[in-house]
Order: C-alpha cells, then structure tokens, then sequence
C-alpha cells in the first residue's frame, strides 16, 4: 500500500493522472471515503491522465455511470451512493470495465460482488479546518476480499 497526502486538489488530480498512466483496459479502481473527500476530484485527474476532458467529470450521483471518451483508453465513471448491492449488481459493472476501459467506481462497499485485484483508493480528510488536505492511501484488493 503507498499513502500519499494531498495538500490540494490539483495535487489529488495529479496522484491520479500518474496513477492512470500505468493503467491499461480492463482496470478497476474502487474509490472510497467519505462524501466530499475527494473521490470526483481523482476521477478528474483520472480523466486528465487518459488524455478525456477533466471538465467533462461530474459527479455520477444522479446519473449513476458517465462514460468520457477521447483519450488513450475511455474512462467509465460509477456512483453507487444511491443504489442497493443487488441495484448495483444489475449495472453488469463487471463487463463495463473489462476490455476497452478503466472502470472507477465510487463508493464499492454498495457492491454486491467485489472485482478482485482492482486498485483501492481511499480519500480521507486529515483535518476539520481544511477542505483541501487529504490522505490517500493507494493499494490492490485480492481474491481475499471477495
């Protein structure tokens, strides 16, 4: 596991476009933390990474997948927030990242079935005064965590 703190979101981006740029299709990556710790902002930096417009990221909240075309690989943008394990199951998810993309999905503890060897990312706030300090801690889930 590598953890890293983020004293910015530029910086939070760019943990994640250097991230990506090792990356090819077929990857997951499962992002977790708390709501406004960062998550859309590292799918941002993601997108930047792959070469897709950082502007064109939005939280999924609403819209549950965002797809962002026009880099290296397409980049698919998963909110679980709202959705229950079995609503979350029936997104296929599994065939969505596999093969042509990068899959980041936010909030996976809302999946039903997990992806083994995905990345792990979690977002932590390190203090109440800043909204911009964050730890980020970056490793791989295994056939353990199934």
């Amino acid at each position: 596991m590598a953890e890293s703190i983020s004293e910015s979101e530029a910086a939070t981006e760019a943990l994640a476009g250097a991230l990506v740029a090792g990356l090819g299709a077929g990857a997951v990556v499962l992002l977790s933390g708390t709501l406004g710790a960062g998550k859309t902002a590292f799918v941002r930096g993601m997108a930047r990474g792959l070469g897709a417009d950082p502007e064109d990221v939005s939280s999924p909240t609403f819209a549950i997948v965002h797809e962002y075309r026009g880099g290296r690989l397409p980049l698919f943008h998963v909110d679980l927030y709202r959705l229950t394990p079995a609503a979350a199951d029936d997104l296929g998810l599994h065939e969505m990242g596999v093969g042509e993309g990068v899959l980041a999905v936010e909030w996976p503890e809302h999946l039903g079935t997990r992806f083994p060897h995905a990345i792990t990312v979690r977002l932590e706030s390190m203090d109440d005064a800043s909204e911009t300090v964050r730890r980020i801690t970056i490793g791989q889930s295994t056939i353990d965590d199934l």
